[in-house]
């Protein structure tokens, strides 16, 4: 069992990004504070054009000389699973000032991802900003363990930057209950969702296009699929490490000529091993996750 952090520590990345996606958690989700004073460590930094697998149509050119800020995450002294958490995080630049103004980017000022570190759990959320650098937002951690959250922002007028920190829920961690599956082909709720590589030996560090049929109910190809925070798809893919950091995220878009009825992503896995992939849209007006893991040779 591990002790309740009252600190996080924070790593910041600063990519050229391409934006990122909304609120939502595995499946299909619809469409819509005490204090502690946080323990921080050095940030690590990394421009997104070193990046391999970063989505490719979308590298940002011709910004401002890059600025590196910090994330400094501040949470409740009692932290519980499966309960809403109200989290601060405080943007600041290096001497430690709050970064105050910040650039839209995919209809959104900062977006959240939190993942469990055996990848497990994921959510897509958008903490609201409270002036002076700060954000908030409530998050729920589904059972006790070890989180990474990666902040996606963009301050005014420089790239987007990326931000690493890490929570620990205390309690004791369930075993797992099955291996992971390979699986090809998931279904939610109305819509069946397979995947298929553009090779099936995928290559660290070499182009790889993704490519995700979608079909109702009817095992017909959709033609319904409404737009999501400006693409038409949106794709997380993060890399099983130990512990996470900034190098093992990637984000891509649905490339521009995609159909409806079927998705695709060009991309790169930069490094060899076992990668888990959340593809998300939006049919109905609900946001639809589906993942899938990949191995990279």
């Amino acid at each position: 069992m591990k002790r309740i952090l009252t600190g996080i520590f924070i790593a910041t990345t600063l990519l050229v990004s391409s934006g990122c996606s909304s609120t939502v958690k595995s499946g299909e989700t619809p469409v819509s504070n005490n204090e502690t004073t946080p323990k921080t460590e050095k940030p690590e930094t990394k421009p997104m054009g070193d990046h391999q697998g970063h989505s490719m149509e979308h590298s940002q050119h011709d910004q401002k000389p890059k600025t590196v800020t910090n994330a400094k995450l501040t949470t409740p002294k009692t932290l519980t699973s499966n309960q809403p958490i109200d989290l601060v995080i405080d943007i600041q630049d290096e001497a430690g000032k709050p970064v105050s103004k910040f650039d839209i980017f995919q209809e959104k000022l900062m977006h959240l991802i939190v993942v469990s570190d055996d990848l497990e759990h994921f959510d897509h959320i958008h903490p609201d900003y409270k002036e002076n650098g700060k954000f908030a937002v409530s998050a729920n951690f589904p059972q006790p363990g070890e989180y990474t959250l990666f902040s996606d922002y963009k301050p005014a007028g420089q790239a987007e930057t990326l931000s690493l920190t890490k929570i620990s829920i205390p309690g004791s961690v369930p075993l797992p209950k099955s291996l992971s599956k390979y699986e090809k082909t998931k279904t939610i709720s109305d819509t069946k969702v397979s995947f298929k590589p553009s090779t099936e030996k995928i290559k660290a560090g070499e182009d790889v296009t993704f490519t995700f049929d979608l079909k109702d109910n009817k095992n017909q190809p959709i033609k319904d699929l409404q737009p999501y925070l400006g693409e038409k798809a949106h794709l997380v893919v993060i890399k099983s490490s130990s512990p996470l950091t900034t190098a093992d995220y990637i984000h891509a878009h649905a490339l521009k000529n995609t159909t409806d009825g079927k998705i695709e992503f060009h991309t790169k896995l930069p490094q060899s091993g076992t990668y888990k992939m959340w593809m998300q849209f939006n049919r109905n007006g609900k946001i639809k996750t589906a993942d899938f893991w990949v191995n990279a040779d």
